[in-house]
């Protein structure tokens, strides 16, 4: 599989805790990764470092062949080719959903009103909003607000999206509408790096887990391998207390 996010012995420090300890790995092309593992343990400083909105201290981060610059026009051009959907949906509160979904296209893709306004709608549609897209925000529930940032980080036709946590600032009833479009995307061949701390879909729709304690990979495997013979003694610990329940 052809490497398109890869991380090269990354560190970071926040004062004296160092969250990310000589961390390694490599995303395929079409690949489907889930990052899991307990509270503090370095998975959305991780994600956040793959945007670059985490500075890291040494190591080397690269998409698509290109490294990650510090700042600059060139940064936000690479960024623009990295979707992010956060736990909060960041969406512009004074702004339609329809302009949230083409603000960026006319801005950063060039696109024109008409042109941007035909994807958004496709993709609203796609992911189940397409006739919420005159409202406001704060008139959607949390479910339909994050598939709209899902929506909204397509709209750029990224390389790769990373979603942190996407899920957990939802009530259960809309965790399903949105896992439902991720495993859609997954199916779609879209690249993903996926924090989370839903199981049920790490299972489903990735192809490879991660497994993240203490600031490092401690194991990564197949979802299959995972959670039928996990390793690590710390893999064990962490899935014999979130599946029990």
């Amino acid at each position: 599989m052809e490497p398109l996010v890869v991380v090269d012995h990354v560190n970071k420090h926040f004062g004296q805790l160092h969250v990310l300890k000589d961390v390694t790995t490599t995303v395929g092309r079409g690949e489907v990764v889930v990052v899991i593992g307990p509270s503090g343990s370095g998975k959305s400083t991780l994600c956040r470092a793959i945007n670059r909105l985490e500075t890291i201290d040494d190591g080397v981060i690269s998409i698509d062949g290109t490294q990650l610059p510090d700042e600059g026009a060139a940064l936000a051009k690479l960024r623009a080719d990295v979707g992010m959907v956060f736990q909060s949906f960041n969406l512009f509160a004074h702004k339609t959903v329809l302009e949230n979904v083409t603000l960026g296209q006319i801005k950063v893709r060039g696109r024109s009103k008409a042109e941007a306004e035909k994807r958004a709608m496709e993709l609203l549609d796609r992911v189940g909003v397409g006739d919420q897209a005159s409202k406001m925000p704060s008139q959607l529930s949390g479910g339909q607000q994050q598939r709209v940032a899902i929506a909204r980080a397509l709209a750029m036709d990224p390389k790769v999206m990373l979603l942190d946590e996407p899920t957990s600032a939802l009530d259960p009833e809309m965790i399903t509408e949105v896992l439902d479009v991720m495993v859609q995307l997954a199916k779609d061949g879209m690249t993903m790096v996926v924090v989370t701390h839903e199981m049920g879909f790490a299972r489903k729709a990735a192809d490879r887990v991660v497994f993240m304690a203490e600031g490092q990979i401690v194991e990564e495997s197949t979802p299959e391998e995972f959670f039928t013979a996990p390793k690590s003694d710390r893999a064990r610990d962490f899935l014999s207390k979130i599946l029990t329940h």
